[in-house]
């Protein structure tokens, strides 16, 4: 067989298929074709050497804001791919059903990697400026929409993967919980598409009212969040509705962000043994340029917090897929996208900081090596500064 590229003797960590060790990565007419031990390089085009690093799936953000010119948070997607190797990007909720469509189909016409989006609740999305002009987007009743919504999901069902609600005082106000309901309800006219609840800085609503109404299969983003809602009571345990959303299959996403996200709530939760099912960003224009950065260096963030790298590695690539359901990106399978990244870990000393300005002290980060998107060797990577500055 001819194959289109082909990585030679990189260490594949695939967490979809148990696959961890030294091996040989094909790709043909966008999929992977096979990944096997030895395979000539006289059977590919483009042959490249992965010897050193390591060959995982494309990474996916499940939490990012890439609408750009359809709100002011956005970020360019591209960019953000070849700085941190994602391949596919989720749109947490910058467009709602009245906007869609030039997130999903005009955007993505502009961009190279895979846009997938959740819908907003709130019929124009995320609009308004987090810093000039705030609007809480899911505070009136006359812009959720519930129709709309369950609409946009059946038109665009390979594109539009669920729906997001911001739920605290900032999005919702008075309306409290209220707008999480009209979406569970949503959800169920759609087919029980996940829905995505953001966890608010403040109250209303308590964190019991976000988590307790969540079901199987929904996701609760900012799940280590440092704000009045954090998981973690008085005493330092965990609330009985993160254990009990766990228990019954909340998904937890860590949705860094600009202020949802603490070293020392996050230490602590994963000395109890609470670990992320899915490691995020929550990329926009207020964390692009620190704290978040991207996807990447929020991985980093756990494998110097001690979580395993396969840990880490899972948490940004098969457990998203898995969380919107899909089946063809998140793994190295044959026949998955022909979507991977090459990764280092780089020594040195690197200095983190969390969403409220704690700083961590480090010796390792990860940085891309080399971007593969559809099959075919797309970027040779942008690795960031060890200084925190991309």
């Amino acid at each position: 067989m001819s194959y289109d590229l082909l990585l030679k003797d990189g260490h594949v960590i695939d967490p979809a298929s148990g696959r961890d060790g030294v091996a040989d990565v094909a790709f043909k007419d966008g999929k992977v074709a096979q990944v096997a031990d030895g395979i000539s390089g006289a059977d590919a085009k483009d042959v490249r050497s992965a010897a050193g690093f390591y060959v995982v799936p494309g990474l996916i953000d499940l939490h990012a804001h890439v609408y750009v010119g359809g709100t002011t948070y956005g970020v360019e997607p591209d960019q953000l791919g070849r700085m941190s190797g994602t391949t596919t990007v989720v749109d947490a909720g910058s467009a709602g059903a009245a906007n869609i469509r030039g997130l999903i189909d005009h955007q993505q016409r502009l961009t190279d990697v895979r846009i997938l989006a959740f819908v907003n609740l709130a019929f124009p999305g995320i609009y308004g400026d987090l810093r000039a002009v705030h609007i809480a987007e899911a505070s009136d009743l006359h812009l959720l929409n519930v129709p709309h919504v369950v609409r946009t999901l059946k038109k665009w069902p390979d594109s539009v993967v669920g729906i997001k609600i911001r739920i605290g005082r900032s999005s919702t106000a008075a309306l409290g919980a209220m707008p999480l309901h009209l979406a569970i309800a949503a959800s169920e006219q759609a087919g029980n598409a996940p829905v995505m609840a953001h966890i608010g800085a403040d109250m209303p609503p308590r964190l019991e009212d976000i988590l307790d109404p969540l079901r199987k299969g929904d996701i609760v983003t900012h799940c280590y969040t440092p704000k009045m809602n954090k998981p973690l009571d008085t005493k330092g345990k965990l609330r009985d509705c993160m254990v009990a959303g766990r228990e019954r299959g909340v998904i937890m996403d860590v949705g860094h962000g600009a202020g949802s996200f603490g070293f020392d709530v996050c230490r602590t939760m994963l000395e109890l043994g609470f670990t992320p099912d899915v490691i995020s960003s929550d990329v926009h224009l207020y964390s692009a340029d620190g704290p978040a950065y991207d996807v990447l260096v929020t991985m980093s963030k756990f494998l110097c917090l001690g979580l395993p790298l396969v840990d880490v590695i899972r948490a940004a690539t098969s457990a998203p897929a898995a969380a919107m359901r899909r089946t063809d990106i998140g793994s190295l399978k044959v026949g998955a996208a022909g979507d991977a990244v090459l990764l280092e870990i780089k020594k040195g000393p690197v200095v983190y900081v969390d969403a409220i300005g704690q700083e961590m002290r480090a010796d390792q980060r990860l940085v891309p090596r080399g971007v593969v998107l559809g099959g075919k060797w797309w970027s040779d990577g942008m690795p960031p500064a060890l200084g925190g500055k991309k």
